[in-house]
């Protein structure tokens, strides 16, 4: 079975995963600002994120929203492929249950890792793990809807 993808629309998904993730993840600073304050923490953020004190360059808001783009056309080319097995009736359905399987597959795992590689507050992993799950339900929303 060939499957027909709609570059444009493709591209507006991908779009749309940038839009979410940047504004749930920008909400997420602000709840857990005390996290990324803290001295104790300084020696874990990149020097991308945190050359200095203070908050981060625009260069670290410009390589955020690439790599986000890029995650969402991963995102979207993977439900334009397996659309046809995701369960459930009609494009709302279908996305949630695509963003919520996502999540299980990628934001469980990546946050298990997480806890054993990095040495960071497991409410702050635990704040991480639950804005994924949000941006993989809303994009999934969207991606569903946009490939429709």
């Amino acid at each position: 079975m060939a499957i027909k993808i709609s570059w444009p629309r493709l591209l507006a998904a991908a779009i749309a995963y940038l839009v979410i993730a940047q504004v749930v993840y920008m909400l997420g600073i602000f709840a857990d600002i005390a996290y990324y304050m803290d001295p104790a923490y300084s020696a874990v953020w990149s020097k991308l994120m945190m050359p200095s004190a203070g908050p981060p360059p625009i260069e670290f808001t410009m390589a955020s929203m690439a790599f986000q783009f890029i995650a969402g056309l991963l995102f979207t080319v993977v439900y334009a492929v397996v659309r046809p097995s995701v369960p459930g009736k009609g494009w709302k359905n279908k996305g949630l249950m695509y963003g919520f399987l996502v999540f299980l597959i990628a934001g469980i795992p990546f946050t298990l890792t997480l806890v054993l590689l990095i040495n960071l507050p497991y409410a702050l992993l635990l704040s991480w793990m639950l804005q994924g799950l949000f941006v993989y339900l809303l994009a999934g929303l969207a991606a569903a809807r946009i490939l429709k």
